[in-house]
């Protein structure tokens, strides 16, 4: 068969467009939803966050030892999932920072407790204070009984 009499490639008038796109599988997923709405929340956090120099995980740590002083770092990783050689180099980080110190743990001599320092309080004040603003923001549309059922909800997938 000859180059013109092989059949030729649909032209361009042949190519499937879309004028309207179909999410509607995509909508009915759990993780999809729930990974859009993060989404839509976590770029603002990060936006929100980058005066105190602080990333989402740095905030969750900073928080949990701000509610929890004394916590140890076994219990931080429980906590939010995290690994525990991911978490060494945080906290060393966050020490250098001067936000945390390591004190000895008043019932286990092997482990230390993290507590925050004055600067470490001054700073989880705002930052908690900017994190609570916009909570209430993206909280807006939705009444309180909606946001209680949401977090219950998404709490109920995770925990």
């Amino acid at each position: 068969m000859s180059a013109r009499d092989r059949p030729k490639p649909p032209g361009p008038a042949a190519t499937a467009t879309v004028d309207q796109v179909d999410t509607s599988y995509l909508e009915s997923l759990i993780g999809y939803n729930a990974r859009r709405a993060a989404l839509a929340v976590i770029e603002v956090f990060m936006e929100r966050m980058a005066p105190y120099d602080l990333r989402v995980v740095d905030f969750s740590v900073l928080s949990l030892v701000t509610h929890n002083p004394g916590i140890t770092s076994r219990q931080l990783c429980t906590a939010l999932g995290i690994l525990p050689p991911n978490l060494v180099a945080m906290v060393n980080s966050l020490e250098k920072r001067e936000l945390i110190a390591r004190k000895p743990h008043p019932r286990d001599g092997r482990a230390m407790g993290l507590h925050l320092t004055a600067s470490g309080s001054k700073l989880m004040r705002d930052a908690e204070h900017t994190a609570a603003t916009l909570e209430a923001e993206v909280a807006s549309r939705l009444s309180a009984s909606e946001t209680k059922t949401l977090l219950r909800l998404l709490q109920k997938i995770y925990l």
